[in-house]
C-alpha cells in the first residue's frame, strides 16, 4: 500500500475506500442473482476484482470533474456516488432508474454527479471524454475528464483519433485503461503488438504514460491526485494504465473456460478488497468489529436496492418518445 495515502489520509477516508469497495463487490454479486432470476436482462458485464480502480481514481476528482466510461459501469457509478437504489433500478429497466429504465446496464447516466454515461461500443467513450475536455477548456472551465477503458479499445480507431486531437489541443482529459488482460475472450498478448507496456502507447502523441497497481486502492488514489493536478493546471492529457484482472467472465453469460486456472487463482490471491482489509488490520486502522459493521451495512443497503428495484414500475408507452429530439 503506498505509504504516502496512508498518512495523508485519515481512518474516516480509508474506512470509507474499504466501504465502496465493499458496496461494488456485493451490488455485483447481488447483479448476478438478480440475472438468474430474470430481473435483468440482456448483456451483464460485472466489475467484481476490479474495485480498487473506481475507488481509488474517482475519489481523486472535484465533483466538478467529468466520467466517461465503458460497459462494465456499476463500479464507477457507485464510486461517483449514484444510488445503490437508481442503479439496480436501472439494471430491472424500471422508470426510477438513473437513466429511467431506458439504459440499462450499459447505459447509466447521471448529469447531476457529471457522471456522462457508459457507451456500449468499444471506444465509444474516448472522443465523448475528449469533447467534453474541450468544451471545459473553451468555457474556461475548472474541471477535467476522467474516461475509463479497457485493454481491448487501446486497438479502436477512437483511441488514436481521441489521444491525437487531445495532444494537438492540450486537452484536460485523463485517459485511463483498465488492464485486466483480456477483450472479450482474447488475451491482449495475441490482439495487441506492446501488450507489456500499455503505458507507453500514448507516448507517440506526446502524452505522458504511466503505469500503476490497480489491485492497490492506495496506489491509484495517490497517482490519480498527482495526475489530476498536473491536468488541472493546464498541462494537457496523460494516459495511465492500471493492471487488474477481472475475476468473473466478460460477461455473466461467459464461463472464461480460456483462462488458465493457475492465472485465475494467481489474481484470486491479489483480490483488492481482503488485501486492503488486512492491511488496515494490520496497520491498527480497523478491528474485526468494524469491518464486520460495514460489512452489515453493505448487505442491508444492497438488499434494499434489490427491492427498491423490485417494487418500481416500468416506464409507461409515452415514455418512449419522451427525451429524444423531434421536430
Amino acid at each position: 500500500m503506498a505509504i504516502a495515502e496512508q498518512q495523508r489520509l485519515g481512518k474516516t477516508e480509508l474506512l470509507g475506500f474499504y466501504r465502496m469497495m465493499r458496496l461494488i463487490r456485493e451490488f455485483e454479486r447481488e447483479c448476478e442473482r438478480q440475472y438468474t432470476r430474470g430481473n435483468i436482462r440482456g448483456f451483464l458485464h460485472v466489475y467484481t476484482g476490479e474495485e480498487a480502480i473506481a475507488v481509488g481514481a474517482i475519489s481523486a476528482l472535484k465533483p466538478e470533474d467529468y466520467v466517461v466510461t465503458h460497459y462494465r459501469d456499476h463500479g464507477h457509478a457507485l464510486a461517483r456516488g449514484l444510488s445503490p437504489n437508481a442503479v439496480m433500478a436501472e439494471l430491472f429497466g424500471k422508470a426510477t432508474g438513473c437513466s429511467k429504465g431506458k439504459g440499462g446496464s450499459m447505459h447509466l447516466f447521471d448529469a447531476s454527479k457529471n457522471f456522462m454515461g457508459g457507451y456500449a461500443i468499444v471506444g465509444g467513450q474516448l472522443p465523448i471524454a475528449t469533447g467534453l475536455a474541450l468544451a471545459s477548456q473553451q468555457k474556461g472551465e475548472a474541471r477535467i475528464s476522467l474516461c475509463f477503458m479497457g485493454d481491448g479499445a487501446l486497438n479502436e480507431g477512437e483511441f488514436h483519433e481521441s489521444m491525437n486531437l487531445a495532444a494537438v489541443w492540450n486537452l484536460p482529459v485523463i485517459f485511463f485503461c483498465e488492464n485486466n488482460l483480456y477483450g472479450m475472450g482474447a488475451p491482449s498478448a495475441t490482439t495487441l503488438a506492446v501488450h507489456q507496456q500499455m503505458y507507453k502507447l500514448a507516448e507517440a502523441y506526446g502524452i505522458p504514460g504511466h503505469r500503476v497497481d490497480g489491485n492497490d486502492v492506495l496506489a491509484v488514489h495517490e497517482l490519480m491526485r498527482e495526475l489530476h493536478q498536473y491536468v488541472s493546471t493546464g498541462n494537457g492529457p496523460v494516459f495511465v494504465e492500471a493492471q487488474t484482472y477481472r475475476l468473473q467472465g466478460h460477461s455473466i453469460a461467459d464461463p472464461a473456460n480460456y483462462r488458465p486456472a493457475e492465472e485465475v487463482e494467481y489474481w484470486r490471491s491479489r483480490d483488492p478488497i481482503p488485501r486492503f482489509q488486512q492491511w488496515l488490520m494490520a496497520e491498527g486502522l480497523a478491528s474485526e468489529e468494524e469491518i464486520a459493521q460495514i460489512d452489515a451495512a453493505v448487505d442491508e443497503e444492497v438488499v434494499a436496492a434489490a427491492e427498491y428495484a423490485d417494487s418500481s414500475p416500468f416506464p409507461e408507452p409515452a415514455d418512449l418518445y419522451r427525451g429524444v429530439y423531434q421536430d
